[in-house]
């Protein structure tokens, strides 16, 4: 009789990310998990209660790649603002992942309690506060009008409605970033 391979987590979860790369969301089940690993499903129920689990941890894988990817580009920043590098890296894991973006950031919210941002974003806000001397209320909603913005070149490349050269991406979120701040500082002069 042939040994058991074990089957870890780590690797259910990377059976998945693949499947919705390559298929969405709505093909990642334990038996699709099960065969792109070349396993039965046991080693899935194993790891996970429920599918309703497995799909909750590849979720979270999605996630983890997204904020390392997040991270990454600002560590390798070099001359390029930290919150640019950012808002440039969001976009490439739009344009380069497209199935992941789709489901982390356009999927139906309904019946999810969605936080403000403010807990989430709060090292960003303090950034946009320390680059442009801005006030927490006004930072975060500068924040927030701009990730609209930035989320919305993001789904136009992840969707295939636009493909545009980084080169003009990063133009246009320089000059989103130049006229809302002229805008915010108007304000605080009036």
């Amino acid at each position: 009789m042939a040994p058991k391979i074990k089957v870890t987590a780590e690797q259910l979860r990377a059976a998945g990310l693949d499947i919705v790369r390559r298929e969405g969301p709505q093909a990642l089940n334990a038996r699709a998990v099960a065969a792109r690993l070349g396993c039965s499903t046991q080693p899935v129920f194993s790891n996970y209660a429920t599918v309703e689990d497995l799909q909750r941890d590849v979720l979270a894988g999605a996630q983890a790649l997204f904020q390392a990817r997040l991270a990454r580009a600002v560590g390798q920043a070099g001359s390029t603002p930290p919150y640019k590098a950012i808002g440039m890296a969001y976009i490439a894991f739009a344009k380069e992942e497209p199935a992941l973006f789709r489901w982390l950031f356009m999927r139906s919210r309904q019946g999810e309690q969605i936080p403000d941002g403010r807990e989430e974003n709060a090292g960003i806000i303090r950034l946009i506060m320390d680059k442009t001397g801005l006030d927490e209320d006004a930072a975060w909603l500068f924040h927030m009008e701009m990730w609209i913005f930035v989320h919305g070149l993001g789904a136009m490349l992840a969707t295939g409605y636009a493909d545009w050269p980084q080169a003009l991406v990063s133009d246009m979120l320089t000059d989103m970033f130049q006229g809302l701040l002229a805008r915010f500082r108007q304000k605080g002069e009036t």
